[in-house]
């Protein structure tokens, strides 16, 4: 690294290639035919729309964009202020990672079609394959369980640090894309117009600043704080944000996983008998032989941090069946804990001006209470929607117009689902003024769920983001549930 305000343009794309070689490969054979394989990509790419885009931040969110930009630009580097483990391990710029994550069977569709192969990798990494709707016994007030049935699908369960870890090693063996760890960007540059962007301003591990030239920036750091500043700097309109304040709060531990369990199940979920209390957790499998225990509480009812804490707020739900999991089992792991004041969305879709070459992702657009597990296949999708737009060929100053508006339906079912958190009165913003008939035909749609397999079914779609939130609300169904809700 060269200290210094110092600018990469020409050099950059021979630094790049030889970077990818010898960080991708052990031999020297290897390492060349992965310089050709570059200079084929980089000389006969279809459809390229530059030489250079920059994608900011190299989680979830960061390597689905990356991987869909290699696809139209010659190359492409992440910047991550992070040091990237080989091994799966949880890493302080996601500090949620160590935390049960689900990935949902919208999301890990999503990533297959970015990676084709993607499921075999998540197998072949340790990743637990389930039955959806059968094997995670769910527990929610009233249906103590609900009913247990195959609702065609599967799902994934793993760590959080396994999975980036698998989709990182995927985007590492793509020959243009390049990860510059220990590298924070601290600026988007604009052309001096400020019609678009022009390049990144990082630090490196060395003390210096560096600017990187490129047509495209996607920020994907979670925060997006680096656009905002930019907005602000151009005189722009920054989006308006609508919050939901829960003031979340969980633990969680890693534990091991009985080889011969003695229930049908493999993993619990306890819903919280909203609004009188908001505990509930999760007891997820993972990768080698674990569970991922993970509880919480709304509005300062914060579990604890030892494990005596930890089983005492898990006795206290109202049903035993994660604490007589519990109760016997061998940690592997201490308790981490982790707060979340808000769920967070940012308007970008309502502005009237925004730079060309530039979008924001994940959570940076929009940031959910993580009990739903929805972020990661959000940020999944997100991606799938620029590679349609940029495969149907939207102009630069356009794309980003379209694509916050084309990102909005997959926004809206989980915004609804976290929008449910009004139910406890603690929970600071703007009720839906609908919200208690929203309330009235959620609670007659679990209902008719319960009794028939196809509103389960469809139900569960919805809720993995399979099939749009309107198909809750579809005429012939909407009479059957309230007509339950009125009964």
């Amino acid at each position: 690294m060269k200290g210094g305000d110092e600018e990469e343009e020409g050099s950059l794309q021979s630094d790049i290639s030889f970077s990818s070689a010898l960080h991708c490969r052990h031999d020297p054979a290897d390492a060349l035919s992965s310089i050709i394989l570059t200079f084929i990509a980089e000389t006969h790419m279809p459809n390229s729309l530059g030489n250079h885009a920059i994608v900011l931040g190299a989680g979830m969110a960061g390597l689905a964009a990356a991987q869909v930009l290699s696809k139209y630009f010659s190359k492409v580097t992440i910047l991550e202020r992070d040091v990237l483990s080989g091994d799966p391990l949880p890493r302080s710029g996601t500090p949620q990672a160590s935390h049960a994550h689900a990935l949902l069977a919208g999301g890990l569709r999503a990533l297959q079609s970015l990676f084709p192969d993607f499921e075999r990798d998540l197998l072949s990494a340790g990743a637990v394959q389930t039955c959806a709707g059968k094997e995670i016994r769910l527990e929610r007030p009233g249906f103590d369980p609900f009913p247990s049935r195959d609702l065609g699908f599967e799902i994934f369960f793993m760590s959080r640090p396994l999975l980036e870890s698998v989709t990182r090693r995927r985007v590492q063996e793509n020959p243009n894309i390049e990860i510059r760890t220990r590298h924070r960007a601290t600026e988007i540059v604009a052309s001096a117009d400020g019609l678009r962007v022009e390049a990144v301003r990082c630090e490196t591990d060395e003390g210096g600043t560096i600017k990187i030239d490129a047509e495209f920036v996607v920020e994907a750091t979670g925060r997006g704080s680096l656009t905002l500043q930019l907005l602000d700097r151009l005189g722009l309109e920054k989006p308006r944000e609508t919050e939901i304040g829960i003031d979340q709060a969980y633990s969680t531990t890693i534990v091991e996983r009985p080889r011969d369990p003695e229930t049908s199940w493999t993993g619990v979920m306890v819903l919280p008998s909203a609004p009188a209390s908001s505990r509930g957790g999760f007891l997820f499998p993972i990768e080698k032989q674990q569970w991922i225990v993970s509880i919480g509480g709304n509005h300062g009812d914060a579990p604890p941090g030892d494990m005596e804490g930890f089983l005492d707020f898990v006795k206290s739900f109202r049903t035993s069946t994660i604490y007589d999991a519990l109760k016997s089992a061998r940690p592997t792991a201490g308790i981490v804990r982790f707060r979340l004041p808000a769920s967070t969305r940012r308007h970008y879709e309502n502005l009237e001006s925004f730079p060309a070459g530039l979008l924001t992702t994940g959570d940076a657009l929009c940031r959910f209470n993580p009990v739903f597990g929805q972020g990661m296949s959000v940020a999944a999708r997100e991606a799938v929607v620029l590679d349609g737009l940029l495969q149907d060929g939207v102009p630069m100053d356009q794309l980003a117009q379209q694509f916050f508006a084309a990102v909005q339906p997959t926004i809206e079912t989980p915004w609804g689902v976290a929008q449910s958190d009004f139910v406890y009165p603690d929970t600071r913003g703007v009720r839906p003024t609908d919200f208690e008939q929203r309330m009235q035909y959620n609670i007659a749609l679990t209902k008719l769920a319960a009794e028939d397999f196809e509103v389960h079914k469809l139900l569960a779609e919805v809720q993995h983001l399979l099939k749009p939130q309107s198909a809750l609300r579809e005429p012939a169904l909407a009479k059957r549930v309230m007509a339950l809700a009125e009964a």
